[in-house]
């Protein structure tokens, strides 16, 4: 655990100091997870776990929330908001500005649209990648964290396949193109300023099987439909064929 980290707890010890606001719950070898129970500005109280790992400053905290005054689709927005600003972030010390954030309303809560809580598809069309490790490591963080499933398919055609809530589709694609995930031909950081949306539509049926996040390579269009088929999305390939390179 790196020595911001631990400054960091101490600090925030110091500061949610009243009854019950702060508790150290883990410290190991795996990061350091602590609790704060604060109040979000008009909304009651909300408990939240931050999970520091190893590498926290230089990656953001996974975070989770729970409150009994707050209704689930609250907390899971108030999580999202949380991810994104964490991402967005300079890799410094960050838990308090995140909390400040929530208590002062800068995070506002709301429903959503109850269309947008079904399933959802989406594919995604990327440029380019050249630091693949970076890339690929912040996708596969960002889709669990989103709770989402896809795929990352390399090859002439660059695309990632995702399925889950829509909004969490749509909180994929922000931070994909508001955090620097990949380095431009000088090997200068940049963002994802060229990716398309090539389709997003609700599942009406059962038959896709995404789970987790995989990388896969297709070099051919044949190739990449067996991969859209395999998950029962060869529906979904066709519509965005006229799209792809060949």
């Amino acid at each position: 655990m790196s020595e911001a980290a631990l400054e960091e707890v101490s600090v925030l010890s110091s500061i949610y100091c009243g009854d019950g606001e702060f508790e150290l719950l883990h410290q190991s070898a795996d990061g350091v997870t602590v609790q704060i129970t604060s109040s979000v500005l008009g909304g009651g109280g909300v408990t939240l776990l931050f999970h520091l790992p190893p590498s926290y400053p230089l990656c953001p905290p996974d975070v989770s929330v729970s409150s009994t005054a707050l209704s689930r689709t609250q907390c899971q927005s108030i999580r999202r908001h949380l991810l994104h600003q964490a991402a967005s972030l300079p890799p410094e010390a960050m838990v308090h500005q995140l909390m400040e954030s929530l208590q002062t309303g800068s995070i506002l809560l709301r429903q959503d649209n109850p269309s947008e809580l079904d399933l959802w598809v989406s594919v995604l069309s990327l440029d380019h990648i050249r630091s693949r490790n970076r890339y690929v490591s912040l996708l596969e963080r960002w889709s669990k964290q989103l709770q989402l499933s896809g795929r990352l398919i390399l090859g002439r055609n660059i695309l990632v396949l995702l399925q889950g809530n829509k909004a969490n589709i749509k909180e994929f694609c922000c931070l994909l193109k508001t955090v620097k995930v990949d380095v431009d031909s000088s090997g200068r950081k940049c963002k994802e300023k060229l990716m398309k949306v090539l389709i997003e539509t609700p599942v009406f049926c059962s038959g896709s099987s995404l789970q987790g996040f995989v990388v896969g390579e297709c070099s051919s269009l044949s190739q990449l439909r067996a991969a859209f088929e395999e998950v029962h999305l060869g529906e979904v390939y066709r519509d965005i064929q006229p799209s792809l390179r060949d």
